[in-house]
């Protein structure tokens, strides 16, 4: 009989080949479904003639809404459509002096007095009648529907759409089929390949019995040795530095009740961090902000723009936990008013040192000047907040020794600073030369 070589080598090559045609077809089909191009956006609605709404818009976020809003009641009622309640004669009084509309005895003024609990609208006489014409074409505008598929919209429950409407779905299917095509394809190749074997009289070479690996291993004594001193360093390595970690949150993320945006508070409106967290300039703890803190501006911003919506949230999603922050403190959008009936908000804590150690935010703050930032990280950037540094002692240790203390307008320091100076022969001290690394300043 003839001798050949093992023939289940070309059904593996055979199955490589399948493998990598079907491959480069799916990736070439992804490739031409990403570049179809997108359905063309609804055109937007005209603007109300009468008046300029791109110059209204301007006139209206400068003077009006801070107490209105288009489409929702605020301070002053909904602003949108408002043209064809009133007269625009009537409107201009208003506007002018609504305070002598509502004295000369108006039944409108006075009705619209009552139902807003009685807020006096400031006069505006520096806006012309042509400024006034403006500001009521961009509220006469029609209220553009959100585009399907912009920025912050989620598609319906359910549905896993990609490029050109295939569903993801079918994909896998005709993937998973295919692949089942090519197992009963080898079976039928190998059965195949071992009858024409038989038929012609070829015999196939049998595998040489080989010693197995760990026999190999074993036998091999300088080789175990070696090994064994190796995973006695590995393991005391990664023990050591598992050891160490205990405690250690470093970009701990949890979930707040309110979802809480640093980026759009901090960063987008330069919001200052100790506005909300007032006490980390006067306590040793910065404090959760009170929830009054979050009414000063959202008593009137119930929602958020369009343009602050993100492909990972949407302006819903937003608007709801604007509703949440509501539903706390009891307030009634609607009506202006507080219900009586709130809720508690409990907060996740982030940053939690070991109840050992002592740290005074108001003498790193208000004495030292350092920045939010140094310890918490850009946290205008922070979507979600998180701890941002380790917070371990040599973190803070490392800090100490590479600080200099800032002697400007700190009349405490100049003393023990021109004596210390003279110790260390420096000009500028450190926060460790000041006695910030003694044990009792952290610890006591």
């Amino acid at each position: 009989m003839k001798k050949v070589g093992n023939h289940n080598s070309i059904s593996r090559k055979l199955l490589l080949s399948l493998s990598l045609t079907l491959i480069f077809s799916l990736t070439s089909f992804a490739q031409d479904a990403a570049a179809a191009p997108a359905a063309p956006a609804a055109a937007a609605p005209a603007a109300t003639s009468g008046g300029d709404p791109v110059k209204g818009k301007e006139l209206f976020n400068a003077n009006c809404a801070a107490c209105h809003k288009l489409d929702a009641k605020s301070t002053g009622p909904a602003l949108r459509g408002v043209a064809a309640k009133h007269e625009m004669a009537w409107i201009y009084k208003w506007v002018h002096n609504s305070s002598e509309v509502i004295k000369s005895g108006d039944a409108v003024a006075v009705k619209l007095f009552e139902e807003n609990n009685k807020s006096v609208m400031t006069a505006f006489p520096q806006l012309s009648t042509g400024d006034i014409d403006n500001i009521i074409a961009y509220t006469s505008e029609v209220k553009a529907e959100p585009a399907a598929g912009a920025p912050g919209s989620a598609a319906p429950p359910g549905t896993n759409v990609e490029g050109g409407g295939i569903s993801n779905n079918i994909i896998l299917g005709a993937l998973a089929l295919v692949m089942a095509i090519l197992v009963v394809m080898l079976f039928m190749v190998n059965k195949v390949l071992t009858k024409v074997a038989s038929n012609n009289g070829i015999e196939v070479a049998p595998k040489e019995a080989r010693l197995p690996i760990w026999k190999a291993f074993a036998k091999n004594q300088f080789l175990v040795l070696v090994s064994s001193i190796f995973l006695l360093l590995a393991s005391g390595y990664f023990v050591y530095a598992f050891l160490m970690q205990v405690g250690v949150d470093q970009n701990y993320e949890p979930i707040q009740p309110i979802h809480y945006s640093h980026k759009i508070h901090a960063g987008d409106n330069e919001i200052n961090c100790k506005y909300c967290h007032s006490a980390a300039r006067v306590s040793k703890n910065a404090g959760i902000p009170s929830l009054n803190v979050c009414m000063n501006c959202h008593k009137n911003i119930s929602e958020v723009a369009e343009t602050t919506a993100t492909p990972e949230y949407s302006k819903a999603f937003y608007d709801a936990q604007i509703q949440k922050l509501y539903d706390a403190v009891g307030w009634d959008k609607a009506k202006q008013a507080y219900t009586g009936k709130t809720q508690p908000v409990k907060w996740v804590r982030i940053h939690n040192l070991p109840d050992f150690v002592y740290f005074n935010h108001s003498q790193h703050v208000s004495v030292a000047g350092v920045e939010c930032q140094t310890c918490h990280g850009p946290v205008q950037e922070f979507e979600i907040m998180k701890q941002y540094s380790k917070l371990t002692m040599g973190w803070c240790v490392d800090c100490h020794r590479k600080t200099d203390v800032k002697m400007e307008g700190n009349a405490y320091y100049d003393k023990i600073h021109a004596e210390l100076s003279k110790k260390y022969g420096v000009e500028k001290l450190t926060a460790a030369q000041m006695g910030g690394l003694e044990c009792g300043k952290c610890h006591y």
